[in-house]
């Protein structure tokens, strides 16, 4: 591979002379992975030959270039000749300004790559010993430096170890298990992720065919049979890729540089998993064939690197360093956070193995695809199956083998999609087989040890599978760019923030899980939001054969029947498919602590990675979770559990926090029905906003309700505390708006104010007023204006929710009540969005402005500049906006040559309707998420249990009035920034043109720049609101 990378080398080195181009994507990093390469093989004598074309491009000698030659040197037994080689690339090391701790201290190492440079070193210096350079583990933002005191100096580990009172031990909160317990977590953990997945036991309630034996005995024949086809069609296609490797010239690449990292049985056992998968599959629904090779392509890289990293040695060290982080989560006491504890443990192991900030690329998403579509027509043309196989008598004279899989092509919408269907005697062979199992990726299920800390972009999350720190489409390369290219400190807080949410550790809370699991098993709920199976759906009513003939208006409306009721059943299957995953993982997990590694979208916004089980979902997906560790309620957190049960209701939403309180109080007698008698009670918690919530609170209360020490009861569970419309609390902070900060509770009052209402109530005077000129759908909507209809649209109208989506939204919530007439959904849906939109404006002028001011400034910089818009949140991340104008490519999927163009954000058009739409709602999401990673940080210092789900935070019941303070201070002190200042500074700053760029010659080109400029700089005006008085205001966050 190495001789093959060096011809691959000159080849585009010849193309780039022969075209004249500029060489500069030749850098020294391509020469010195190929010197490394040869260094493993100790081929010194080649060396020369890399030297060479280094001159020829002007290149120079770096630290990593020079470590591989120590490398190379180190591996060749030691001679006299050695012995001068080594001392000649040391003088020329240091003749050009590089020392050999340099060397040591700067270069990436892999396996054994350090020891053998070092033994190279110590060859002609026996006592060189490398001094590394500590990382700077504190914080360069104004907003978190005063939590740069309890950090302590970066000498060495062990002076982190302290058992002074005056030191605030910021792990003791996380600690619940023993360092033995931890590492046995870690092993188990591990071995999940070198399997690559975990199978589980399916919730899913359904008898066992009478023949299922026999079905699984014929399955695990065929699957012999197919391990075999695979494996043999393997080498046959990897022969004749090979081949045209060989023949063909040096600048050719086709997949079989990247199919040949793995041994062919980890592909076998990767194509058998997706056999299955796909045999398993929907009747209504199927991967198309473009998903089915980005997905294969995926799990080929992902068990790629997994690979490496066991080859490298990252795997044994990770477990060294892992070892050391247990004891912090044992009985060590520190002030460092989990990454500053991850950081000096990495620097104390450096002195040996491989270096722990290695980047890992990600394949191109065309070789993705390659990679996937050559393992996916194996699939196709080597998988087969006797169409007789379930017979049991005379099925040894009669053969009939057929292909495994076929390909149907559907219409969706303009478009037709190539699927892959099963043979249905495969589907039928395994529906009669199965072991009521479900297989999850292990990157997509709760982890059963504390994850590793993100202390770089590039590592965090789970132990060996790489996670993307950043949620972005494949063609965004401008935002890693800015990733890369700012200092690591900058990112300190949102990597922190990261780190305290996923070493929160998380139980299963089984009394509303086995609740749950018996409406699901019964044939689900729709009230309750537990979806029913699709064998539920009425068929459609059948034609007669003496049927007189339809009309075309009949067959037309039979046509759309038949397509709403497909449509209808693909959406069921695949909401009871999402809940069966949901809650047969609970259960898996139900007697187990787990935590949920987290990252982020590229404005900021933290999710949780495993996408089934997680608090960031339904209010049933809520209800399941509770904390792992326990605490005292304390003298208040009573009064919280029960003013938490009440919020979730939604039924005093007006009403101040007494007479929430005094409500409780009434209804005592329904809460602990429910919680005794949840499905055969009266049922009180299903009349509930949030009717699974609910009901895990009323089980909590009724627990603390009986026990003879409330204060002293230990409780796991979260109490929420959630933002009052939070996008428009920012714009209002934003603009010092007097009116817009009182209607949004940034301002103390007696009662809560609710926006919503407010707008509603708007929209009814304007309605009575249509309504008494003669306008019909006035009239329609007469008592129907109600919170609940309007609150999602005001709700996401400042996160930039357009006037056709405020319509669905609005159609939706009327199509729900049941006494609306449906022939004025749509007229209807149409006049409220018109009407809700003209009294948000009517009520804050100041989000108004400042809205419009993001929009024409986006507007301009990708119009006129061409350029994406990108700006830096106060806690210092980079963000750029992805959306761009995409040519369709298309590519011949027939090809094995790898394509060597692909999207590029940075090479494309910007799409300027998409960045002028999108640019308000995203700063100010980027907004939120910095005061939601502020309130994190701070609780953590503190010793707060701490999670969100972006504008509603959660605690333990005891810490509610803490968390609040701390929210609260963050809000007033992230505003006190001069945001919007910054903002134009920096637009100004990348985006305005100099007076030497303009023509004055009163050109469209030149007024639009002249615009720009002045757009830029003319900030909406502020008004007079006091941020100090949220810190009083109790409906803040409530």
């Amino acid at each position: 591979m190495v001789h093959r990378g060096i011809s691959t080398l000159l080849a585009y080195r010849q193309r780039a002379k022969k075209k004249s181009e500029n060489q500069t994507l030749i850098t020294i990093d391509f020469y010195n992975i190929l010197l490394h390469g040869l260094a493993e093989k100790g081929s010194f004598e080649r060396f020369n030959d890399i030297f060479n074309l280094i001159e020829e491009d002007k290149l120079s000698f770096n630290e990593q270039t020079f470590a591989a030659i120590f490398e190379c040197l180190g591996r060749v037994e030691t001679s006299e000749e050695n012995i001068q080689q080594i001392k000649k690339y040391k003088e020329m090391a240091q003749d050009i300004g590089i020392t050999l701790n340099q060397i040591m201290d700067r270069s990436m190492f892999t396996a054994d790559q350090r020891d053998i440079a070092l033994d190279a070193i110590r060859r002609i210096e026996p006592d060189f010993t490398p001094i590394y350079t500590p990382p700077v583990i504190n914080y360069n933002n104004n907003l978190l430096n005063d939590l740069n005191e309890s950090i302590l100096p970066m000498d060495d580990i062990s002076s982190n170890k302290v058992s002074s009172q005056t030191i605030r031990n910021v792990m003791q909160h996380k600690r619940a298990y023993s360092k033995a317990e931890l590492e046995k977590m870690a092993r188990e953990q591990l071995k999940i992720e070198l399997d690559g997945s975990i199978t589980i036991k399916s919730i899913e309630s359904s008898s066992e065919f009478s023949n299922a034996e026999f079905c699984r005995g014929k399955l695990k024949e065929l699957e012999e049979q197919w391990r075999t086809q695979i494996n043999n069609a393997l080498i046959r296609d990897l022969n004749t890729l090979r081949a045209q490797i060989r023949y063909k010239p040096n600048g050719f690449m086709n997949y079989y540089t990247y199919l040949k990292v793995l041994d062919p049985s980890i592909y076998t056992d990767i194509l058998l998993k997706e056999i299955y998968k796909l045999a398993e599959g929907s009747e209504t629904f199927s991967p198309t064939v473009g998903q089915l090779y980005k997905e294969l392509g995926q799990k080929v890289q992902q068990r790629y690197q997994v690979e490496m990293k066991k080859k490298n040695g990252t795997l044994d060290k990770i477990g060294e360093i892992y070892n050391g982080y247990c004891d912090f989560w044992d009985e060590v006491n520190t002030s460092d956070n989990p990454r500053q504890i991850w950081q000096r443990l990495v620097h104390e192991h450096r002195i040996s193995g491989p270096s722990m900030d290695i980047k890992y690329g990600s394949w191109p998403p065309n070789v993705l695809s390659g990679v996937g579509r050559f393992l996916h027509n194996i699939l196709m043309r080597d998988i087969k199956i006797d169409v007789h196989i379930l017979r049991k008598k005379g099925s040894s004279k009669q053969h009939n083998v057929l292909p495994a899989f076929y390909t149907l092509f559907r219409n969706q919408g303009r478009l037709v999609k190539e699927e892959v269907k099963p043979h249905p005697v495969l589907a039928r062979l395994l529906r009669t087989s199965r072991q009521q199992t479900l297989v999850f990726d292990s990157s997509l299920v709760p982890m059963i040890c504390p994850p590793q800390p993100w202390s770089t972009p590039n590592n965090g999350g789970y132990l060996l599978n790489k996670s993307d720190l950043i949620r972005l489409p494949h063609q965004a390369v401008q935002q890693w760019e800015r990733i890369n290219s700012t200092s690591p400190q900058q990112l300190y807080p949102a990597l922190d923030s990261l780190n305290q949410l996923s070493s929160v550790a998380w139980r299963v809370n089984t009394d509303i899980l086995d609740v749950i699991i018996n409406v699901f098993q019964n044939g689900g709920d729709d009230k309750l939001d537990v979806p029913k199976p699709p064998s539920s759906l009425p068929p459609l009513p059948s034609i007669h054969e003496e049927t007189p003939a339809l009309t075309s208006a009949e067959r037309s409306k039979r046509f759309k029947d038949k397509l709403a009721h497909r449509r209808k059943q693909a959406e069921m299957y695949s909401l009871w498919c999402d809940t069966l995953y949901r809650l047969s993982l609970a259960n898996h997990y139900r007697d187990r602590v787990f935590w949920l590694p987290h990252n982020m979208d590229f404005r900021g916004r933290v999710y949780p990675i495993p996408p089934h089980l997680n608090h960031l979902g339904s209010d049933l997906a809520r209800s399941m979770l509770v904390f792992d560790q326990m605490k005292p309620l304390g003298p208040d957190g009573f009064s919280w559990l029960k003013l938490h049960c009440i919020n979730l209701t939604g039924l005093k939403k007006r009403d101040s926090v007494r007479e929430r309180l005094l409500y409780a109080e009434e209804i005592m007698g329904e809460i602990l029905d429910s919680a005794d008698n949840p499905l055969t009670g009266n049922m009180w918690w299903t009349q509930s906003d949030e009717p699974w919530q609910t009901l895990a609170c009323c089980m909590e209360i009724a627990k603390v309700y009986r026990s003879n020490n409330p204060e002293g009861f230990l409780s796991r569970f979260p109490i929420h505390q959630d933002g009052s419309c939070n996008g428009l609390q920012h714009y209002a902070a934003l603009g010092r708006d007097e009116v817009g900060a009182k209607s949004v509770n940034l301002s103390p009052s007696p009662l809560p104010q609710d926006v919503y209402s407010a707008v509603a109530a708007l929209v009814e005077k304007a309605r009575k007023s249509d309504a008494s000129n003669g306008i019909q759908v006035a009239q329609a909507l007469e008592s129907f204006v109600r919170r609940k209809v309007i609150k999602q649209t005001v709700m996401t109208t400042v996160y930039g929710v357009t006037r056709y989506g405020a319509r669905l939204q609005i159609a939706r919530q009327l199509k729900d009540i049941e006494s609306f007439p449906k022939e004025w959904v749509w007229p209807a849906s149409t006049y409220l969005t018109a009407k809700t939109f003209e009294s948000l404006r009517e009520m804050f002028t100041s989000t108004r402005e400042i809205q419009d001011w993001f929009t024409e400034c986006a507007r301009l910089i990708s119009g006129v500049c061409g350029q994406n818009v990108e700006w830096v949140t106060p806690l210092g991340l980079p963000v750029v906006q992805p959306y761009t104008r995409q040519e369709a490519k298309h590519t011949m999927r027939t090809s094995t040559r790898v394509s060597e163009t692909m999207a590029m954000d940075m090479y494309e058009k910007p799409n300027v309707m998409k960045q002028k739409n999108a640019f308000p709602p995203n700063f100010i999401h980027s907004l939120d998420s910095s005061h939601m990673m502020l309130t994190s940080l701070y609780c953590e210092h503190k010793g707060l249990t701490f999670i969100s789900v972006h504008d509603c935070y959660w605690t333990h019941a005891c810490t509610v009035p803490d968390m609040n303070k701390i929210c609260r201070e963050q809000f007033v002190s992230l505003h006190s920034q001069p945001i919007l200042e910054n903002l134009s500074a920096f637009m100004k700053s990348k985006y305005s043109f100099r007076e030497s760029d303009m023509l004055n010659d009163g050109s469209a080109d030149d007024l639009s720049k002249r615009r720009l400029n002045r757009t830029l700089a003319e900030m909406p005006k502020k008004g007079d609101f006091d941020l100090r008085n949220v810190l009083e205001s109790v409906y803040f966050f409530s």
